[in-house]
């Protein structure tokens, strides 16, 4: 029998690929219902799967390049994007756990959407605003998603683990919301964002490490140690937020 070990890198890598992809997918799936529902359902998944495949073909053209690219630079510069990217993840749900930002609204966005795509009027069999919309909604989330599963995926060898990951989280975002039609509001976004942006700012600091030739004493079992290091300071902003928020009265006003 063949033994077969997992290192805590990679249980990182496909922790955050997964949540990264789920969160942005939540969000392109609101627009993508809600464009279904009010202009018709051909030329949003006409519009959705069109996006899909760009992104596709993105991950295909870039993915390849990026992995001869030497690995100590690749993980300084992606290093430093992941903290980047993680820590603005991990601010604004700092924020809206203690109260001082709004929580993202999925049903105020599925409004949103409704309002535009009515107010544009009749819908021809063919529709191409919402064709546009559902293309855009997509393309601009996935997007974010891509970026995620590249860097995270090239800078830890694993492009190709990185990119089942993301497909599946594609997938199971899909039948998710298939099954609940529209009601997203269940979803724990802000606390999926807030996990996200730990395991990125955890990677980050990991791999910017590396780059600069920093031993970890513990090796890739560091990445856990970082990971509940930034959870303990994390949900010490949160209390430290929250009683700001209680001493000023300057949270969000309920609606």
């Amino acid at each position: 029998m063949v033994a077969v070990t997992v290192s805590s890198s990679v249980v990182v890598v496909v922790g955050a690929v997964f949540l990264a992809t789920a969160v942005e997918m939540v969000e392109a799936l609101t627009i993508v219902l809600a464009v279904g529902h009010t202009r018709g359902w051909r030329s949003a998944l006409e519009g959705a799967s069109v996006a899909l495949v760009s992104l596709g073909v993105l991950v295909a053209m870039l993915g390849p390049a990026l992995a001869r690219v030497p690995l100590t630079p690749l993980r300084l510069v992606v290093g430093g994007v992941l903290l980047i990217f993680g820590l603005q993840w991990l601010r604004k749900a700092i924020l809206r756990s203690g109260g001082l930002k709004e929580r993202h609204d999925e049903d105020a966005k599925y409004r949103e959407v409704v309002a535009a795509m009515t107010s544009a009027g009749a819908s021809p069999r063919r529709d191409r605003i919402a064709f546009v919309m559902a293309f855009k909604g997509v393309f601009l989330e996935g997007l974010e998603a891509v970026v995620a599963v590249l860097t995270l995926g090239t800078s830890a060898h694993r492009l190709a683990l990185a990119v089942l990951v993301a497909v599946g989280a594609v997938l199971v975002v899909a039948v998710a919301g298939a099954a609940v039609a529209r009601q997203l509001t269940s979803v724990p976004e802000n606390l999926m964002k807030m996990g996200v942006g730990i395991l990125l700012v955890s990677y980050g600091t990991f791999w910017t490490g590396e780059g600069v030739h920093v031993r970890w004493p513990a090796g890739d079992v560091t990445l856990m140690g970082l990971v509940a290091l930034y959870v303990v300071v994390t949900m010490a902003l949160v209390a430290m937020v929250r009683r700001e928020v209680a001493g000023s009265g300057r949270g969000v006003p309920a609606r």
